[in-house]
């Protein structure tokens, strides 16, 4: 019986990981020195506070800003390191074991969970806007759904050929997904905050 031919290996799927793994160490790495700003000089804003909507004050300084006991951005600091290591070792030509790739998974899915709950708790809860909260939502929510069609591809959710083409046929349309998301996100910080305006003045 003939073996099946190996995976082609996932380059485009590993440089996105590399990118948005270093996008995110940075965002969170931001927010980290504005957290050390706020301790070590109290009453001092943000240098991300560019109004009262738009701001990371309103959200470090919020108990969902420490959902865990500890500042967010220290989450970002560990969590993103991930991503940048398995796309490095993808690259380099990395094979991994279903158990890790489920794992892996699982941990991406948390980040994606855990976004979505705090998009939710700044547009609904907080009125807030936080810049560099919204570079790491920018790559979490394409980061989640890239990694989920790639356990389609390479086999870990089924070993079946159908599911890996319907694997393969959907990374075209990663990009598209991650887009409604963001069109969501953006529509519900309008209907709540009337946030456009505010952004287009801070981008242009």
């Amino acid at each position: 019986m003939p073996s099946r031919p190996a995976e082609a290996r996932p380059t485009v799927f590993a440089i996105w990981l590399v990118v948005a793994g270093v996008i995110g160490w940075i965002a969170a790495f931001a927010l980290t020195l504005e957290k050390f700003h706020a301790l070590t000089s109290p009453g001092d804003g943000a240098s991300c506070d560019f109004s009262v909507i738009v701001q990371c004050s309103a959200n470090l300084d919020s108990p969902q800003g420490s959902a865990f006991g500890f500042p967010n951005p220290i989450l970002g600091l560990t969590g993103w390191v991930a991503p940048i290591v398995v796309g490095m070792a993808i690259l380099a030509g990395a094979r991994f074991a279903r158990w890790f790739w489920w794992c892996f998974a699982a941990g991406i899915t948390f980040a994606f969970g855990f976004v979505l709950w705090l998009i939710g708790q700044s547009i609904f809860v907080l009125g807030t806007l936080c810049p560099w909260c919204m570079v790491t939502w920018l790559v979490t929510i394409p980061t989640f759904y890239a990694v989920w069609v790639q356990l389609l591809r390479n086999g870990t959710i089924s070993s079946s050929e159908r599911a890996r083409s319907i694997g393969a046929a959907l990374s075209a349309w990663v990009p598209l997904m991650a887009f409604v998301t963001y069109a969501v996100v953006l529509l519900l910080a309008q209907i709540r905050l009337d946030a456009v305006p505010q952004l287009i003045d801070i981008l242009f």
